[in-house]
């Protein structure tokens, strides 16, 4: 089978140096991937009725729903990053979590990345966010985030941290609300699982939340010291999603062994190794159905001297 990533850029007929430089928003000038910059090229969602296609980390988004950037209990931040679409279903649990967090007084909800107006692989930041059912939710608003921001303000704040990433030690900012909004999350319905620092399990595996039934959705993995990240089930409208394999069943909650390795020299290694490989490898192939998503290129103009151009780089 021909490779889809390959036919994309056969069929928009553009190279890959040209589409860096056609981007509408800034994008890292030697990313490894230029397909990445074809999804990023598309500012609008595609028409047709909603649906996640493909895997979380390769896939796409038919007919995607913009997140509004002010709603009942939640702002969401970096709105120029054009990636508040996602499917209907997140859209919905976004409002569901605001209006909980308002109720119960656990404080202003701040709305991270969900994904990119037809979804795809992003330029930087992610490897997911693909299919428009995750989303990054910050553990606590950021000093001086309120109701209604403006524009400005949403693209300079970023929430803070609850985990020392150097000594795996919690902050005085994670507090019982921000447990409570954990735990909100966790619960609804369609949420398949909860990616987390792993301090933040360890600390709640000596509490009694190790015993509660959203506690198993809470997955350990790197970073995540300043946000959690929401992955949601595949819709029922969308047969094309492909779900994640569910988590192993682990002894002891998930709190022994398993989660001890995360603070060993092995995981360190692990994640350097990682990093290494995400950096030199452009992704797995997409789906077939993807490729129609994407907005043939207009015929290229006749070639121009080549001028010096200078593209700032995506944070």
């Amino acid at each position: 089978m021909l490779d889809r990533s390959l036919a994309l850029v056969l069929a928009t007929g553009i190279a890959a140096t040209a589409l860096v430089l056609a981007s509408p928003g800034p994008v890292r000038a030697a990313d490894p991937n230029p397909i990445a910059l074809l999804w990023n090229r598309e500012r609008t969602p595609s028409p047709g009725p909603a649906q996640s296609i493909g895997g979380y980390s390769n896939g796409c988004l038919q007919g995607a729903m913009a997140l509004p950037a002010s709603g009942r209990g939640y702002e969401e931040l970096h709105r120029a990053r054009n990636r508040y679409y996602g499917h209907p279903a997140l859209v919905e649990f976004i409002r569901r979590l605001g209006v909980s967090a308002k109720t119960h007084h656990l404080g202003l909800v701040v709305i991270g990345d969900l994904s990119q107006a037809r979804g795809g692989p992003t330029p930087s930041g992610h490897r997911s966010h693909q299919t428009g059912l995750d989303v990054d939710i910050g553990y606590v608003a950021p000093p001086g985030a309120h109701a209604r921001m403006r524009a400005a303000e949403r693209e300079k704040m970023g929430p803070p941290a609850v985990v020392d990433l150097k000594t795996h030690e919690m902050s005085p900012l994670w507090t019982k609300r921000t447990v409570r909004l954990l735990a909100a999350a966790a619960s609804d319905p369609a949420v398949d699982r909860i990616f987390v620092n792993p301090a933040i399990r360890r600390t709640l595996c000596a509490t009694p939340a190790r015993h509660e039934p959203w506690f198993a959705r809470l997955r350990p993995w790197w970073g995540h010291h300043d946000h959690f990240h929401v992955r949601l089930k595949c819709p029922d409208d969308s047969p094309l999603c492909q779900a994640q394999d569910p988590p192993p069943v682990e002894p002891d909650d998930g709190c022994g062994a398993t989660l001890a390795w995360w603070f060993s020299p092995d995981a360190q290694n692990t994640e350097t190794k990682k990093k290494q490989t995400d950096e030199g490898t452009p992704g797995p192939t997409l789906p077939d159905e993807c490729a129609g998503l994407i907005t043939p290129a207009a015929p290229s103009a006749p070639e121009a001297p080549a001028v010096p151009a200078t593209i700032a780089p995506m944070h």
